[in-house]
């Protein structure tokens, strides 16, 4: 005897998705913030990229286009669904249909792919006229905070949300793999924000500077308005000379203060050169 399959409420589908995005957002950005801005918000501080803190008036805007990008990511994400039980993407459930070796590389492929995309879709809406309607809401946070990272216009939102339908469409993915993907992506976007730089200095002496981005690099995005626009890699920026010219000499400086008191900026070093 088989049993009929249920019918999918699309609205039901969107505030799960919502709810279960917003809820991951908010613990990782919660403790990022709650790490950075609290507990070690003066022992950290010679690590502070920006050294100043924005006013509460620009977090809680952060906060607020973050709920709405929440929304849209849930539409996208309960599209994807939708999709998936209509049999459109190549979505799976067992493990043993392509074996855990393909598990695996599935997510690292997915990272690569996300990388790609951001790369190229951030840089088309900094056009002149593009910038307005997709990219200027973000921009609005020059210093910004682990909040910022879904901080998005509408139209923004919808464009990033649309690597999760891509991904599932262009290449077989079990649901457990591209779930650590989405938890990989959204943990990698709010380190990114979160305004403080935690890699060690001798990054930029080694060949990993070739790949590995930096909140730095992210940072200065925010800041100077032009270059830096990878994310989780470095390589699209290098190959297509997008890194800014002092993207190295930044990173090298934040990675060279000196603890100072929490109530002075941190000086910048006699020789901040990584060599």
């Amino acid at each position: 005897m088989m049993i009929a399959r249920q019918p999918l409420n699309f609205w039901e589908l969107t505030y799960g998705s919502t709810v279960g995005l917003g809820l991951r957002y908010l613990l990782f950005a919660g403790i990022a913030w709650l790490l950075g801005y609290w507990l070690f918000k003066q022992s950290w501080f010679h690590r502070k990229i920006i050294a100043k803190f924005p006013r509460p008036g620009e977090v809680w805007r952060e906060v607020g286009y973050s709920a709405l990008s929440m929304l849209i990511f849930g539409l996208v994400g309960a599209a994807t669904v939708y999709a998936t039980r209509e049999g459109w993407t190549q979505m799976y459930r067992k493990i043993s249909e392509y074996g855990l070796v393909w598990f695996w590389l599935s997510i690292g492929c997915a990272i690569v792919i996300h990388d790609g995309w951001f790369y190229w879709t951030h840089r088309l809406m900094h056009h002149r006229k593009l910038f307005r309607w997709f990219h200027r809401v973000h921009h609005l946070s020059h210093n910004p905070t682990p909040w910022a990272a879904y901080s998005f216009s509408p139209l923004e939102a919808l464009v990033q949300a649309l690597i999760f339908p891509v991904l599932v469409v262009v290449m077989p993915m079990h649901a457990y793999a591209f779930g650590l993907f989405m938890m990989w992506q959204i943990a990698f976007n709010i380190a990114g924000h979160m305004g403080y730089e935690f890699h060690p200095r001798w990054l930029m002496r080694s060949p990993l500077r070739y790949i590995v981005n930096t909140p730095t690099n992210h940072i200065m995005h925010h800041e100077k308005m032009r270059g830096n626009y990878g994310l989780y890699f470095n390589f699209w920026d290098r190959l297509m000379g997008t890194n800014h010219e002092e993207y190295e000499r930044r990173f090298c400086e934040v990675t060279s203060r000196e603890k100072v008191p929490f109530s002075k900026s941190p000086s910048t070093p006699v020789d901040s050169r990584c060599d």
